[in-house]
């Protein structure tokens, strides 16, 4: 029996949502410029007020980075049936670190009824994940992807991969980092590296479908294997976005677990304003390194 044909996958809609700081304004040369988006605790001027309370920075952040990639009005709410074909994979290492360290103090010094029942969602794992699902009326699969710096990459070839074994007609991508106290120290660890770009909040989303079902396909995405050392890292593309070529970490700080998702939507940009190919570079010595490649988004 012959193997069904590999579906090619497109990028369709993409977002960066950086809040704005001090960073931002420094230009990163050959990248397109990106428009600075709210903070966290101003999310509701994008998303509408209703329903943000006890949700945490990421999370509000992961929430705007999708309403700006569907092209929704600013304040408003979706009320749309329940997709059952969107599925939905976040990337994040950090977004609920700091519920996890509060239940966990809480519970040593109170007990479980010291944990307020509005915080204690927040300390699922997959939170990132469902709150979108469920903001967004998503009923697909929604996976949680908490695999270090090569997580943002490996969401997005999950996200392929849903696509490819027709679990889903459209999956958003979507990668989110807190920058506070908690999340600052256990990115640093005790071995800090003091030339390392410091982190920073922010969030990205990519929208991808297979490349026959897309009205308007912007690139394609072929996502590469993970290599242990970045001397075995293909480069398949003139263009690299990624740490030593175009790094948007080193001029706005790294989004850590969200900066695989944050990088291919600006490669996706470069490829619809004209480039021929653009690889994305991920990862670390730590723990891997992986590649991405776009090129023009071309129906059959």
């Amino acid at each position: 029996m012959p193997a069904p044909p590999v579906t090619t996958v497109a990028v369709t809609s993409y977002s960066v949502h950086l809040p704005a700081d001090e960073r931002f304004g420094a230009a990163v040369a050959d990248l397109p410029p990106v428009e600075p988006g709210c903070p966290a605790d101003r999310a509701h001027t994008l998303l509408g007020r209703k329903g943000l309370l006890y949700k945490e920075p990421a999370t509000r952040l992961a929430l705007c980075a999708v309403h700006r990639a569907l092209g929704l009005p600013d304040g408003v709410r979706p009320d749309t049936a329940l997709d059952p074909r969107t599925a939905v994979v976040a990337a994040s290492n950090l977004g609920n670190v700091a519920t996890v360290v509060d239940v966990t103090r809480a519970v040593a010094k109170e007990g479980s009824r010291g944990v307020s029942p509005m915080a204690a969602p927040n300390a699922s794992s997959n939170v990132i994940a469902s709150s979108i699902a469920l903001w967004f009326r998503f009923g697909g699969p929604n996976l949680m992807v908490c695999s270090g710096e090569t997580a943002g990459l490996d969401a997005l070839a999950l996200g392929a991969l849903l696509l490819r074994a027709r679990r889903a007609d459209r999956v958003l991508v979507v990668g989110a980092e807190p920058d506070d106290e908690t999340a600052v120290a256990v990115r640093r660890g005790p071995a800090a590296d003091a030339t390392a770009p410091p982190l920073r909040a922010g969030a990205a989303c990519v929208v991808l479908e297979p490349v026959t079902r897309a009205a308007a396909p912007l690139a394609t995405v072929t996502v590469g294997p993970t290599v242990s050392r970045r001397a075995d890292v293909p480069l398949p593309a003139p263009i690299v976005v990624g740490p030593g070529h175009l790094d948007p970490a080193a001029a706005w700080g790294d989004c850590y677990g969200a900066q695989g998702v944050l990088q291919t939507a600006l490669a996706a940009r470069l490829v619809a304003e004209g480039a021929d190919s653009v690889a994305v570079l991920c990862g670390g010595d730590d723990d891997g390194w992986r590649t991405a490649l776009l090129t023009p988004g071309r129906r059959p």
